[in-house]
């Protein structure tokens, strides 16, 4: 019998629109010669899947589905939901508890990295390269004049949790920092104001198979706005370049350094991992980790798969063999 796989999709967030994409381009490309697979939409008003028009709730107990009197329950999870709960470890701790294997990082790696924070701290830590930031609370309020004797101008300024670049700002002049502040804080209670890096931007999609770390082709994004937003990643506001025309010098110090973050965040699945490289110091900076990166037709980790040689159908099987792999016998 064909595995059973569950593709969930939506999510409470902004961010479900980008899942949808994600779910689309992951359904047309699923090998269901070797899989059966149910997309599951899981929406604030509830968790269905949709027959036909008819939609099956989902019996949260054990995450199955009742079709025509039939129960189906299912082997692992195909991961296509952005922002939370898909990717902030709710869902994570959910499937941990009803037994059900995913592909994606598990609930602490998935916590841990959907705050920005935390996430560069750990880095630091591990002696990965990133910018100094400060971590500031809407409950705590600090005068932009406080942040700009910390920090440097210009800044980066973004909600600490999420990702897609929604609520982010460039300020090159204090004057702009307090609307900046604003933007953000409108997104998330918690906001990261990080130090801007010069250098070139690369961004990898990293993944795991059972016998080794896999770092997909080097990508160069140059915005086409002043910096890489929402509308730089999904709106064609961009150039990217894949493979990135690159010494390879440079790519290896960034290859490496993927390598050591999918290992320190003990990470599972395909992440993409977004890196300044700065031509001073001649060493790449961590910017931030996505631990389900888009999958839409515009995303960058689809390109870099097809760009090493594999098919999104190789990919997918991949990802499904390695999560099939992690269940409880």
């Amino acid at each position: 019998m064909k595995p059973v796989i569950a593709l969930v999709t939506g999510g409470y967030s902004g961010e479900a629109v980008i899942s949808y994409k994600s779910a689309a381009t992951i359904e047309q490309n699923v090998d269901t010669d070797k899989y059966e697979v149910y997309k599951i939409d899981i929406t604030p008003q509830g968790w269905f899947y949709d027959d036909n028009g008819t939609k099956n709730t989902v019996d949260r107990n054990d995450f199955s589905i009742t079709i025509a009197g039939k129960k189906i329950q299912f082997d692992a999870v195909l991961m296509g939901m952005h922002g939370t709960p898909g990717e902030d470890g709710r869902l994570q701790g959910y499937f941990d508890l009803v037994g059900l294997p995913y592909t994606s990082c598990d609930a602490a790696t998935s916590a841990l990295t959907f705050n920005k924070r935390y996430t560069v701290a750990v880095a630091a830590f591990a002696g990965i390269n990133v910018a100094k930031s400060l971590h500031l609370f809407k409950h705590t309020p600090v005068a932009p004049a406080d942040i700009l004797q910390q920090l440097a101008l210009p800044v980066f300024v973004k909600p600490n949790n999420g990702g897609s670049s929604i609520g982010m700002s460039k300020v090159t002049a204090g004057s702009q920092l307090p609307e900046a502040l604003e933007k953000a804080f409108k997104e998330d209670d918690q906001v990261l104001v990080e130090e801007f890096i010069t250098g070139r931007e690369f961004t990898v999609g990293v993944f795991k198979t059972p016998q080794e770390i896999i770092v997909l082709p080097l990508t160069e994004v140059r915005s086409k706005n002043e910096f890489f937003d929402f509308e730089a990643k999904y709106q064609g506001k961009n150039e990217e370049t894949t493979p990135a025309i690159v010494d390879e010098r440079i790519a290896e110090k960034v290859r490496v350094a993927a390598r050591k973050i999918y290992k320190v965040f003990n990470c599972n699945g395909v992440i993409r991992i977004d890196f300044i490289f700065n031509e001073d110091k001649n060493e790449p900076y961590m910017l931030e980790i996505n631990t389900i990166p888009g999958q839409s037709e515009a995303s960058i980790v689809p390109q870099q798969v097809r760009v090493m040689g594999w098919t999104l159908k190789q990919f997918y099987s991949s990802l499904i063999e390695d999560a099939l792999g992690r269940r409880k016998r």
